[in-house]
């Protein structure tokens, strides 16, 4: 499948979703359906178990076009941003594992698509901001939402507030990403790490996540027994049967998701 602004790439059970470099990366209508549509077609492919996204060694995303926002009324900005939320929360709610690989800018809506995903690792040498708000406008596309679950409401007030932008060495202290490595290394870093998500059992990570998402918004007696659930519902899984029986065999065990 063909798209304007990003190449949809797989291989066994990794897809790599690669932004086209043409204006810096930049978000509007288009960019937010070709990631859409990427985003389905991969959701339905059964193959695939996890998603590596970026913009390939030197940029992530440089956030929204102005041009575009500044030509559009307040209704065609609601129907795009609603599309956004849409096209994240995919993201967010899927049974399959999303890394982000960030090198270079990650701001605007850019860093929303990556607070979207599972895990983000970036080279030394990216940054990261919501500028929004230098706009007179604000982070629209999850950023409020998201960016405070992932390193707290202090950080994400300073960020969304100030419209500051940040290193990677902040970024990585702060917990917006989880591992920095070099430019060279920066994809085999977010492959290996997809392949490792890949390799592990699809049910347990969905449970997983649901867990996590939970306790952001329950008070912890109520997540603790959601967590107690979900771990007893594992028992009654193949992969469960497997991959107990697998690491007493003392060998790799091969997980179907059932």
């Amino acid at each position: 499948m063909e798209f304007e602004t990003l190449v949809l790439e797989k291989e066994d059970s990794l897809a790599v979703i690669t932004f086209r470099a043409e204006a810096i990366n930049a978000a509007d209508y288009q960019s937010i359906s070709d990631l859409d549509r990427a985003v389905s077609v991969i959701e339905d492919d059964d193959q695939v178990k996890a998603v590596i996204l970026w913009g390939g060694p030197k940029l992530f995303s440089a956030g929204g076009k102005v041009k575009f926002m500044m030509e559009a009324d307040p209704l065609e900005m609601e129907a795009y941003i609603a599309r956004c939320h849409n096209l994240h929360n995919k993201i967010d709610n899927s049974r399959k594992s999303y890394v982000a690989a960030i090198s270079g800018m990650a701001l605007g809506i850019g860093l929303e698509t990556a607070l979207a995903c599972d895990i983000r690792i970036a080279t030394e040498n990216a940054v990261f901001g919501l500028p929004q708000i230098n706009l007179g406008i604000i982070p629209g596309a999850g950023g409020t939402q998201r960016l405070p679950r992932i390193v707290g409401s202090g950080w994400a007030k300073h960020l969304i507030m100030t419209g500051e932008i940040i290193d990677a060495q902040i970024a990585f202290k702060i917990g917006l990403v989880t591992k920095l490595t070099t430019t060279n290394d920066l994809f085999d870093e977010a492959k290996k790490t997809a392949a490792s998500l890949a390799f592990k059992s699809p049910m347990a990570l969905l449970a997983a996540k649901k867990c996590v998402q939970l306790s952001e918004s329950v008070d912890l007696p109520t997540g603790l027994d959601y967590e107690q659930k979900s771990w007893a519902f594992l028992f009654s899984s193949e992969d469960q049967t497997e991959g107990m029986k697998a690491f007493l065999e003392k060998r790799k065990p091969l997980y179907t998701g059932k």
